[in-house]
C-alpha cells in the first residue's frame, strides 16, 4: 500500500466512524432504543439490529453484560424473530466474539468495508452488446429485481426484501434501485443509498447472474450508481463487500479500510 493509500485509508475510516455509525446507518428503522453505547434498532418484519459508534474503554465483563442486556431487550418483544449484531474489525471490543456465541448468536461471513472517492468509481464502463442499465421504481420491476437476487444468492424467493424496498421507495428517502437487463431479463441489480447530512452514498445489494459475470456488467452498474451519487452531491462511496465484489471495487479505486462481521440470533 502506498503512502497516499495509507493516508486515504485513515481519512476514510475516520469519516466512516464519524458520519455513518449514527442514525444515518438505519434510515428505515421503526424504533431505536439507546442502551449505553449501543443502538438497539427495530426494522420491519420482526428484525432487530444492534450497532454502535464505539464501545468505549470496555472490559470483558462490560461486554458480556451489554450482550446479555441487548438480547433481553429483543426477547421481551415477541414480534422480534431475529437479531443481527454488527461488529467491526477495528473496534476495541475484548471478548465480544465469545460473549455473542455464549448468548446464542451465530457468526456469519466477514465482509470488507470498502470506501473510496465517488469520482474514482464513476468511470465509463462498456457494457456487452444487448445489455442496458436503468433505474427502476415500479412494483413489478422491484419484485423481479428482488427475486433475481434471491436466486443468485441461493435463497428461496421471498417477498420480504421486495416489500421492504417498496416501503423505502414510498418514504422517498433518496434510495435508488438499479438493474441491468438482457433479452428482457434482469441479469444484475443493486441499490444506491445516499446518506443524508454526510459525504457518503452506499452501494448495496449487488447481484449478478453467474452466466453474466466477468463481462464488466457489475462494474458498469457500480459506475452508474456512483455517477448518480455525484449528481446528488456525494463525494464518497461505501459498501460492505463480499470477496466476489471486493476486487471489482478495488480496481475502481476503493480501499478496504476494515472488516465487518455480522452475528445472527434467531428465536
Amino acid at each position: 500500500m502506498t503512502h497516499n493509500e495509507v493516508a486515504n485509508k485513515t481519512r476514510f475510516l475516520a469519516a466512516y466512524d464519524e458520519q455513518l455509525r449514527t442514525d444515518a446507518e438505519t434510515p428505515s428503522a421503526i424504533n431505536v432504543t439507546v442502551h449505553g453505547p449501543l443502538r438497539l434498532v427495530t426494522f420491519m418484519n420482526g428484525r432487530g439490529f444492534i450497532t454502535y459508534q464505539d464501545l468505549g474503554l470496555v472490559q470483558k465483563d462490560d461486554i458480556r453484560r451489554l450482550v446479555s442486556e441487548a438480547l433481553a431487550h429483543y426477547q421481551n418483544s415477541p414480534e422480534i424473530t431475529r437479531v443481527e449484531w454488527k461488529t467491526r474489525g477495528h473496534d476495541h471490543a475484548p471478548g465480544l466474539h465469545e460473549a455473542l456465541l455464549e448468548n446464542g448468536f451465530i457468526v456469519q461471513e466477514t465482509e470488507s468495508i470498502m470506501i473510496g472517492e465517488a469520482s474514482a468509481l464513476a468511470i465509463e464502463a462498456p457494457l456487452p452488446q444487448g445489455v442496458a442499465l436503468r433505474q427502476v421504481t415500479s412494483e413489478v420491476d422491484v419484485r423481479a429485481m428482488s427475486a433475481m437476487a434471491d436466486e443468485v444468492f441461493g435463497e428461496p424467493i421471498s417477498t420480504e426484501m421486495a416489500d421492504a424496498l417498496l416501503h423505502r421507495l414510498g418514504l422517498d428517502d433518496g434510495m435508488e434501485l438499479w438493474v441491468g437487463e438482457a433479452e428482457g431479463q434482469i441479469v444484475t441489480a443493486g441499490r444506491l443509498e445516499p446518506v443524508p447530512n454526510t459525504n457518503f452514498a452506499g452501494i448495496w445489494g449487488g447481484a449478478t447472474r453467474e452466466q453474466w459475470r466477468g463481462q464488466g456488467i457489475y462494474r458498469a452498474l457500480s459506475a452508474a450508481r456512483a455517477r448518480s451519487a455525484i449528481r446528488l452531491g456525494k463525494t464518497l462511496i461505501h459498501s460492505d463487500s463480499t470477496e466476489f465484489s471486493r476486487p471489482i471495487l478495488e480496481r475502481s479505486g476503493l480501499l478496504k479500510v476494515s472488516t465487518t462481521t455480522p452475528y445472527q440470533w434467531k428465536r
